[in-house]
C-alpha cells in the first residue's frame, strides 16, 4: 500500500514542478491525495502517473532525454487582454526557442510561476486583485525564485512606484508602452548567457 503513495516532495520532483505547485493541485483536484494525521500529504502515484501520461500524449509521445535543459520559460503578468495578445504576437515574432505563458493578476501570475519555474517574469503594476507589487514582494520574499529575473512595465513614474512602497533593487523598472525591442535583447541576452 505505501508503495502506491509518494510525498509532495517525491510527487514534485518526478512532476518537475514546485512543492507548492504540487499543493495547489492536491488542493484543487488535480492530484488524488489524502492528509495524515499529521497533516502531511500523501499522494496516489497512478494520480502522478497520469499527468505525466497527459504531458507525454500533448507530446506528441515524445519524451525528453531526463538530463535534457528545461525550455527558457517567460511568464507575462498583465491585465489587459488587448496588451497580452501584443505580448504574444511580439514574442512569437522574435522566433526563440521559448515557452510564453501567460495571467491575468497576481494571484495568477504567482500559480504560473509555481508551475513553470521561469527564467524571467515580465509584470505591470497595477492589476485588480493581487498587484504586480504584492506579487513580486512575495517573489522576493521566496529563495526558491531569488534567480528568476523580474522586469516590471509600467505606466506609473517612479514616484509613484515609491509612493506605493517601491519595489526591491534588482527589478528593472521599463516604462509603457512597452519597449519591445528592449525587451528583446533581454531575452536573446538570456538564452545565450
Amino acid at each position: 500500500m505505501e508503495s502506491d503513495l509518494c510525498t509532495t516532495r517525491e510527487a514534485a520532483q518526478r512532476l518537475g514542478v514546485s512543492l507548492r505547485t504540487v499543493q495547489l493541485w492536491v488542493e484543487s483536484g488535480v492530484l488524488r491525495a489524502w492528509k495524515t494525521a499529521g497533516g502531511h500529504r500523501r499522494i496516489q502515484v497512478t494520480s502522478v502517473d497520469e499527468i505525466l501520461k497527459q504531458r507525454r500524449a500533448a507530446l506528441g509521445g515524445a519524451q525528453a532525454p531526463a538530463d535534457a535543459a528545461p525550455p527558457f520559460t517567460l511568464v507575462v503578468v498583465e491585465d489587459d487582454p488587448d496588451l497580452l495578445k501584443l505580448y504574444r504576437l511580439q514574442v512569437s515574432s522574435w522566433k526563440l526557442p521559448l515557452r510564453l505563458v501567460t495571467a491575468i493578476n497576481g494571484f495568477e501570475g504567482l500559480v504560473r510561476i509555481g508551475e513553470t519555474q521561469p527564467q524571467l517574469l515580465i509584470s505591470d503594476l497595477n492589476m485588480p486583485g493581487m498587484d504586480g507589487f504584492r506579487m513580486i514582494r512575495s517573489l522576493r520574499a521566496s529563495a526558491d525564485y531569488k534567480d528568476m529575473e523580474i522586469v516590471a512595465v509600467t505606466a506609473l513614474g517612479q514616484a509613484e512606484i515609491a509612493d506605493r512602497g517601491g519595489l526591491p533593487e534588482d527589478v528593472k523598472v521599463m516604462t509603457k508602452p512597452v519597449p519591445f525591442s528592449e525587451l528583446e535583447r533581454l531575452v536573446r541576452a538570456k538564452l545565450a548567457a
